[in-house]
């Protein structure tokens, strides 16, 4: 089996701090889009597994995923009511849409894309709980801490499947697609949201 790498060499790039002071910024728009991203790693997880029933493994992991990720979108919710922030619809980041207009069309590749960037998406998760939790006051501190863990699982479990239903290396893949993150991660974005670049009002500060 191909090795695994660590999340901490599997980004090109580290959140730029323009980034965290716009997070600082916008708390409330911080918290539901949090919300909504675990709400859409609970979908994907679930599409996965309607969309693939003959892979065993990726049943169970899917599933537990899908389990874990309602739970944090509970968590989040409840951290939401307690501070009286008004949950509503936002408009998505560009981040997983671009990412995913690079997936290939035909199987099993486009399911190895697809696990890929299920690897990458919660490996940026993952490094921005980190970054953002020494800013942040105690409760919410703690909360992001506990995330890490399972946000790192998560990534795991993505990249060992991807590697498990693959018919050649992933490596190439892993790198078109981090080449990609790195690019969305970087360059100005229209507006903030948990997993876009640095929004343009800051980059012209």
């Amino acid at each position: 089996m191909q090795a695994l790498p660590e999340l901490d060499n599997f980004l090109l790039c580290e959140t730029p701090n323009e980034w965290i002071l716009a997070a600082l910024d916008e708390p409330e728009i911080l918290l539901i889009d949090h919300a909504n991203c675990e709400k859409k790693a609970a979908s994907t997880a679930l599409r996965l597994m309607f969309r693939y029933p003959e892979h065993a493994d990726l049943q169970h992991k899917m599933s537990r995923l899908a389990r874990e990720e309602l739970r944090h979108f509970e968590q989040v919710f409840a951290i939401i009511q307690d501070r009286n922030i008004s949950y509503q619809k936002l408009g998505p980041a560009r981040y997983a849409s671009t990412l995913r207009s690079g997936v290939r069309t035909h199987e099993p590749a486009k399911l190895v894309d697809i696990l890929i960037i299920g690897a990458f998406i919660e490996a940026r998760s993952c490094e921005r709980f980190a970054v953002l939790a020494p800013y942040l006051d105690e409760s919410l501190n703690k909360f992001y801490c506990s995330l890490l863990k399972s946000e790192r699982r998560h990534f795991q479990d993505y990249l060992r499947l991807a590697i498990q239903y693959s018919e050649d290396p992933i490596e190439e893949r892993v790198s078109f697609f981090a080449e990609i993150e790195k690019a969305l991660i970087l360059r100005p974005d229209t507006e903030f949201r948990f997993h876009s670049g640095v929004p343009q009002s800051r980059c012209n500060t």
